[in-house]
């Protein structure tokens, strides 16, 4: 039996592109808000004994100058020297990049005595997909060695990195990280106009605010709507399609803050908006007002008008209209997006006029995982506000469950993350992307929690966290980086999906990540 003397920590955590930094560096405090005084400190494996190895730096995201690259050949290796002020557990953490298909185990040892024997270092999905694998071994005061040595004739992954810290200081608080990082990137100014993007990330921030209470965070988020909103409530948006609702989310959130009226004033301007707004036959919003949106539902669309209507009626006293137009918006979108196998289709033109439209069921061709999404944590935000009673309640529960069967089903396997396009992962040129995987991990652990669904639906939740994690990473700078978020998109065909664009850090997938990841992060 293979001898493992430590405890493994976490396995995977992926990030990109980080910048260049001087070795050894303290971790960020406000990046890293969970360590303890003494900072973790990275040496840079391009600094330390290298046997049968090469320095190298073409592929992007290391840190310091470069990586090490492992000969194919067993036992070799690469061996940091450390020092410690005392002795004690500390949390060690490689991080690597494995571009195969196959596991790069290593042999470690500390101070010549062998801790982990042919720990696995994973596919990554590409050499510049770095993660690290965090364990804790005991270190003595003063001079300690790390070694790793690859345990098979293949060599090791290429190894960036190893950071040192107290026991248990590697866990990073990431919502609070991710929250401080995007604040340093962006002021309340920059970080965008009136949009739903934008909107998702700063609701994702105000649950942080919620659990830490940092008045920074609820600052950042008035700062930001302040722009839009003046002294009389007044708000220059025509809210002729649904997207521009989101972020009246926000609204809803100040007004319960500070109580100031001209909150529920702009807010009010979106809530009378929709006595006049299109509908299709069935009574579902279209999405938009424009000729190009005419008589269309999609499945993005109920997430943002749908949790805004529950939260302003119980803010402002209005919940007998807004539970009951929120509950009937999702019943309609649901019973026309949704097939057989759980998932619902991108969207549905009543009037068959759309070049995407199948001229007799009127829906679009493909299960776009975030339109999903969308739907998914809609329909949970829902749930969780409208009384027990409620007579549409029974008709969303089957439509819930219906989903989370669908998406249990199309989880991958691999990973725990979804595709791009969610029932063709089988197809090589698909791809899991991280803001809807983000959102399904979400309302799968919301509803289980809630009993909206059965209680197994929570592990499938976590696995879905864990593949999540492998896509997020404090950069060199000490900022969090989050990957493989696809960005705004139509409805299209499959290769449409495919070949859009993959982004890092994009506020589609920061929002979704921090509503996960407040979700999860305790259970």
């Amino acid at each position: 039996m293979k001898r493992l003397t430590i405890l493994l920590l976490a396995a995977t955590l992926a990030g990109s592109t980080l910048a260049a930094v001087p070795v050894p560096v303290p971790v960020p405090a406000a990046a890293n808000p969970a360590a303890p005084a003494a900072a973790p400190v990275r040496y840079e494996a391009e600094d330390a004994a290298i046997s049968l190895g090469a320095v190298e730096s073409n592929h992007a995201g290391f840190t310091g100058s470069g990586f090490v690259n492992y000969e194919h050949a067993a036992g070799s290796q690469v061996e940091f020297t450390v020092d410690s002020a005392q002795s004690g557990n500390a949390t060690l953490g490689l991080r690597f990049a494995n571009g195969t298909s196959a596991d790069r185990p290593l042999d470690i040892t500390v101070n010549g005595q062998l801790i982990a024997d042919d720990l696995a270092f994973p596919a990554t999905g590409s050499w510049t997909g770095w993660r690290t694998k965090n364990l804790t071994a005991e270190l003595r005061a003063g001079t300690n060695t790390v070694r790793a040595s690859s345990a098979t004739a293949s060599g090791g992954p290429n190894l960036d990195s190893l950071t040192v810290g107290d026991d248990g200081s590697a866990v990073t608080d990431w919502s609070v990280a991710m929250v401080e990082s995007t604040m340093a990137r962006y002021s309340p100014s920059a970080v965008g106009g009136w949009s739903y993007p934008v909107g998702l990330y700063l609701y994702g921030q105000y649950l942080v605010y919620q659990r830490t209470q940092d008045a920074r965070y609820l600052n950042y988020i008035k700062s930001y709507v302040d722009r839009f909103v003046d002294g009389s409530g007044n708000i220059g948006q025509s809210f002729n399609n649904l997207d521009s609702m989101q972020a009246g989310r926000l609204l809803n959130i100040l007004h319960h803050e500070t109580g100031q009226a001209r909150y529920e004033k702009a807010a009010q301007k979106i809530r009378n908006r929709l006595n006049s707004y299109p509908r299709t036959a069935d009574g579902g919003f279209w999405h938009s007002t424009s000729d190009s949106r005419r008589s269309q539902l999609w499945a993005d669309g109920v997430y943002m008008v749908n949790p805004f209507l529950v939260e302003y009626g119980k803010e402002f006293g209005d919940s007998t209209y807004t539970d009951n137009e929120a509950t009937r918006q999702l019943a309609v979108y649901g019973g026309r997006l949704q097939v057989a196998n759980g998932l619902l289709k991108h969207a549905f033109d009543e009037s068959r006029d759309a070049g995407w439209s199948d001229p007799k069921t009127g829906l679009a061709p493909e299960h776009w995982c975030r339109a999903i999404g969308w739907y998914s944590m809609a329909i949970v935000n829902v749930l969780d506000a409208v009384p027990a009673g409620h007579p549409r309640r029974a008709e969303l529960l089957r439509l819930l469950q219906k989903l989370a069967a669908g998406l249990e089903k199309y989880q991958d396997p691999a990973t725990g993350r979804w595709f791009q396009v969610v029932d063709k992962g089988s197809h090589s040129d698909n791809w899991t992307e991280t803001s809807c995987s983000s959102m399904f991990t979400f309302a799968l652990s919301r509803s289980a929690q809630q009993g909206y669904i059965d209680a197994h639906y929570a592990q499938v939740a976590r696995r879905g966290y864990e593949g999540v994690l492998a896509k997020v990473e404090l950069g060199g700078d000490g900022r969090t980086n989050l990957t493989d978020i696809s960005i705004g998109t139509n409805v299209g065909n499959y290769s449409y999906y495919i070949k859009r664009d993959r982004k890092t850090n994009d506020f589609h997938g920061l929002g979704a990540f921090l509503i996960m990841n407040e979700q999860l992060r305790a259970r």
